[in-house]
C-alpha cells in the first residue's frame, strides 16, 4: 500500500495487547460459575484455547474469539495475521472452521480505505480455512482493533484439549518462536526487512495444515502458542500435574531473535509472561536470549503438541515435509517439583 495507507501507530499490537495471566487468572476466578451442564465440555475455568459444547455424541461446536491492536503497518497484512491468530483456536482443539464474525474498533476521523484493507486480509484468510464470513460487529474508537468470534466443529471424542499429554508423551512445535521479538526490533528500526518478512510469513501461516496432519496421528492434547508465551501455553498443557523436559536447542527460532534478545529489545508482555510462569521452570545452562525466546509473547503462533512416542518423529517429518519448521522440542514426564525444565 501507499504509505498514507499503512498504520504507523503500531506501539504494540499483537498478542503483546494481551492482559497478562496471573492479573487474568484472579479475575476469572471470582467469576460466578452458573449452573453446571455435562455438555458444555470445555469452559473458561480450563484456561484452554476455545469453548467446547457438545450437540450430539459425535458433534460438538467450538467457540473462541480474539482480537488486538496492530503489530505491523499495512492494513492488509495486519488483518490477515489478526484472522489467522483467531482461526488457530479451533485448530488447536482439533476442530473445522464453519464460521467466522468481523470485530472491528476504529477511529471515524481515519480513512475507511485503511479498513477496507484489514477486513480484505481477514476475509481472504477466513476463506483460506473454508469458513463462511458470516458478519461483524464495528464500533467507534480511539484505535484500531481487528479480530474474529469463530466458530468450528469438532467430533468430541477427537477433541484436543490443552491438559490431556501423558507422560512419555513427545513435544513437537510446528512453527519458528521469536515474533514479539523481532516486531519490537522493527519498531525501533533494527530488524532487517527480511527477518520482518520471515516473521510475517509465519504469522500469516494458518495452522490448518498442521492440524490436518496431526489429526492423522495420536496427538493427546494441544495448544496454540501465543500472548502467553512458549512456556506459558506449555505450564497450561501441565495441568498441575505433568512436568516435562524441553531440550531449548531444538526449539525453532526465527532469524534476528536472538539478536533482539541479546540487545533487550523485549516487552513488557515477555516480562509478565516471566513473571508469572518463572518460577514453575528451571533453566540449565541456558544463555539468556533463549530464555527470552522462551517468554516472548507470540502472534498467530504455531501448534504445540503433545504426542504419542511411537509416532511422533512421523509426525514431525510429515509436517516438516509440507514446509514447517516442526521440530520435537521435548518430553512430557509424571508430575516432578519443577514442572518444567529447560535444558540447553
Amino acid at each position: 500500500m501507499s504509505k498514507e495507507g499503512k498504520i504507523v501507530f503500531c506501539t504494540g499490537g499483537g498478542c503483546t495487547a494481551k492482559l497478562g495471566a496471573g492479573a487474568l487468572s484472579r479475575i476469572l476466578e471470582k467469576l460466578p460459575r452458573g449452573e453446571q451442564d455435562p455438555n458444555l465440555l470445555v469452559g473458561y475455568d480450563s484456561k484452554d484455547d476455545a469453548a467446547v459444547y457438545r450437540i450430539t455424541d459425535d458433534l460438538a461446536l467450538v467457540q473462541t474469539v480474539d482480537f488486538f491492536p496492530p503489530m505491523v503497518d499495512d492494513p492488509y497484512t495486519f488483518g490477515q495475521i489478526a484472522a489467522a491468530n483467531a482461526l488457530s483456536d479451533v485448530y488447536a482443539m482439533g476442530g473445522e472452521v464453519k464460521t467466522a464474525l468481523n470485530l472491528v474498533c476504529f477511529p471515524e476521523s481515519m480513512d475507511l480505505n485503511v479498513l477496507g484493507e484489514i477486513l480484505r486480509g481477514g476475509a481472504e484468510k477466513v476463506a483460506e480455512a473454508g469458513g463462511i464470513l458470516a458478519g461483524g460487529h464495528s464500533i467507534a474508537d480511539t484505535g484500531v482493533k481487528y479480530g474474529l468470534s469463530v466458530t468450528g466443529l469438532v467430533d468430541p471424542h477427537r477433541l484436543t484439549a490443552n491438559d490431556t499429554g501423558r507422560p512419555g508423551d513427545r513435544l513437537i512445535l510446528t512453527k519458528a518462536l521469536g515474533v514479539g521479538l523481532i516486531c519490537t526490533a522493527n519498531r525501533v528500526g533494527e530488524a532487517a526487512p527480511e527477518q520482518m518478512e520471515a516473521a510475517i510469513r509465519s504469522m500469516t501461516t494458518l495452522n490448518k495444515t498442521a492440524a490436518e496432519i496431526a489429526r492423522k496421528y495420536e496427538v493427546h492434547a494441544a495448544t496454540d502458542v501465543t500472548g502467553f508465551s512458549f512456556l506459558g501455553h506449555l505450564h497450561e498443557m501441565m495441568g498441575g500435574r505433568l512436568s516435562c523436559v524441553v531440550d531449548a536447542r531444538a526449539v525453532p527460532v526465527l532469524p534476528g531473535a536472538w539478536e533482539a534478545a541479546d540487545a533487550c529489545l523485549y516487552t513488557a508482555a515477555a516480562q509478565r509472561n516471566r513473571n508469572h510462569t518463572g518460577p514453575f521452570v528451571r533453566f540449565e545452562n541456558v544463555p539468556f536470549p533463549m530464555e527470552e525466546i522462551l517468554f516472548d509473547p507470540q502472534t498467530s503462533g504455531g501448534l504445540l503438541l503433545a504426542a504419542a512416542p511411537q509416532k511422533a518423529e512421523a509426525l514431525a517429518r510429515e509436517l516438516c515435509a509440507v514446509g514447517l519448521p516442526a521440530a520435537i522440542v521435548g518430553e512430557i514426564r509424571d508430575a516432578q517439583p519443577t514442572e518444567i525444565t529447560v535444558k540447553y
